[in-house]
């Protein structure tokens, strides 16, 4: 008979240590079981090429939950985020370049290059997201409503929602458009220059299998605004040391609370007997046993490969069929000899041009037909790039002399037509890197070494179906009451006493904490017993 715990967490991701912190601090004896080497789950620093320090798969932080970072005191535990300013450097073939960041006079002078209505039209724009975020935000950390069977609580929830949304007046179409329509018409809308809104256009398809003229990528790139770093709304840090500087300072509060966190124990079926769960089974064959367990894998993984689907409900097992993970991102991450020496904005020594993202993405109708191959089952043949040199502003990732870069391309669909990304993974890695080239000559010859995640290799290390890096699509149909599926967005589970903890719950993706922190809300509320905190 294996060790008995008020509450087990399946997968030490970003999440599920978030959970296991809370439900610590509450006084619970938790364990953690992790299936890798480490924890973190797509949240880690590995040393993938000798003395860097690799953000393998997340690569930036924004988007984390300030709640979590105050009540967890995770900078006394060695959380550390680098400003990155500007955050945003865009070259173009013609030699001309776009930097964006907090400065408004700097924006101002930026866009002004390309369009001086727009960089009129900027500070409306960025105040519009602002006013309609006092509205949405909010709702990143409370539990939606159930629509299907909706008792008082829920409809008092309904209410509260309605009353907020009647607050922004004439703003409310915009908000509804923001939740659940096309990136490109509002971008079209508010300004001309090609430039600019191909800049802002890529946040709204990082991690989407959809191009900026399809609904639902409003709300992504909404979604990637939401965040902050040191109170500024929409700029994003990098986490000194890595991405794993903050789950490990995650796992530092956590084993401070005495949590119980197992790495190589990889958990291949979730316990149940009379309707609930009892525990969970390692593919070693050791059992562990709680009336509580969370899972920080998706609902995919959760319900089709840990469960037995003759445990639930058939239209639940329907309606988690039917989520969507498709995919279409890659992950290059590179060990330099020299900073890219861009044309438009020459030099190796570091700059401006490489504190921030690097966008690799000159129009809006690049980004279209990137997408039109990907539709077919192609790689883009002129894919988007998104990149990052932490090593510039963290000088600790990289040996002295070197740097460390960071391309996340879009579209790299995880279904091929006509071949496997086993067969193609080195030849569209290298079209990624001469496109890049283009841009910066001296790039190619700089590689020093590199590792490509394909979405297979992101579903294969990651267990993250379809290579999805949101454990399911952030589109309208699933999110907030429809997240993972309608009548369990709360969090629960049709098993008693089994939570969903990680992004496949309510708000989704990224690098939030959120799901994690709901879910120990929740898990406490119903056990009727409070916090510590």
């Amino acid at each position: 008979m294996g060790s008995r715990y008020d509450a087990i967490i399946i997968g030490a991701g970003h999440n599920g240590l978030v959970t296991a912190c809370y439900l610590a601090k509450a006084g619970w004896k938790v364990l953690v079981l992790e299936r890798r080497y480490l924890v973190g789950g797509a949240c880690v620093t590995e040393e993938v090429f000798p003395g860097f320090r690799v953000s393998t798969a997340a690569y930036v932080n924004s988007l984390f939950r300030k709640e979590i970072i105050h009540d967890l005191r995770l900078k006394e535990y060695g959380f550390t985020v680098l400003e990155r300013n500007p955050p945003s450097f865009s070259p173009y073939p013609d030699g001309r370049y776009l930097l964006l960041g907090p400065d408004p006079q700097l924006n101002h002078r930026e866009i002004s290059k390309f369009s001086a209505r727009d960089a009129e039209h900027y500070p409306r724009y960025q105040a519009m997201l602002e006013s309609l975020a006092t509205v949405i935000e909010p709702m990143l950390t409370i539990s939606p409503p159930n629509l299907v069977r909706p008792g008082m609580k829920d409809l008092w929830r309904l209410l509260k929602l309605a009353r907020a949304f009647l607050g922004l007046g004439s703003q409310m179409g915009d908000a509804m458009e923001m939740l659940t329509g096309a990136a490109r018409k509002i971008l079209d809308r508010w300004f001309e220059s090609e430039q600019l809104k191909a800049t802002l256009a890529t946040d709204a398809i990082i991690g989407a299998m959809a191009a900026p003229s399809m609904p639902g990528t409003a709300y992504v790139l909404f979604h990637h605004v939401m965040g902050e770093t040191n109170g500024k709304r929409g700029v994003w840090s990098y986490v000194q040391g890595g991405m794993g500087g903050l789950t490990q300072a995650l796992a530092r509060v956590a084993r401070d609370c005495s949590v119980t966190i197992r790495c190589e124990s990889e958990v291949t079926k979730i316990l149940v007997k009379h309707g609930a769960v009892t525990g969970v089974a390692l593919a070693g064959g050791d059992e562990f046993h709680a009336p509580v367990v969370a899972s920080n894998a998706d609902a995919h993984m959760t319900f089709t490969r840990l469960l037995d689907r003759g445990l639930l409900p058939l239209d639940f097992v329907e309606a988690v069929r039917r989520i969507d993970y498709s995919s279409a991102s890659l992950k290059i991450n590179v060990a330099l000899s020299e900073l890219p020496n861009f044309t438009a904005s020459p030099g190796v020594q570091p700059g401006p041009q490489h504190q921030g993202t690097i966008h690799i993405c000159p129009d809006l109708d690049y980004i279209e037909h990137a997408f039109d191959d990907a539709k077919y089952g192609r790689p883009s043949a002129r894919p988007i790039l998104e990149c990052t040199i932490p090593s510039v502003v963290d000088p600790s990732v990289a040996p002295p002399g070197a740097h460390l870069m960071s391309i996340f391309v879009q579209y790299a669909p995880y279904s091929l037509h006509g071949s496997t990304w086993d067969q193609i993974r080195e030849s569209f890695a290298d079209r990624c890197v001469d496109l890049l080239t283009e841009y910066a000559p001296n790039f190619k010859a700089s590689v020093i070494d590199r590792q490509i995640l394909t979405p297979l290799d992101l579903e294969r290390t990651f267990a993250l179906t379809g290579g999805n890096i949101f454990q399911g699509a952030m589109t309208p149909n699933q999110l907030f009451c429809f997240r993972p599926v309608p009548g369990y967005a709360d969090y629960r589970t049709p098993i008693r006493g089994l939570y969903l903890c990680g992004s496949a719950a309510h708000p989704g993706g990224g690098v939030s904490g959120a799901p994690g922190y709901n879910a120990a809300r929740e898990i406490l509320s119903r056990s009727g017993r409070r916090s510590a905190h």
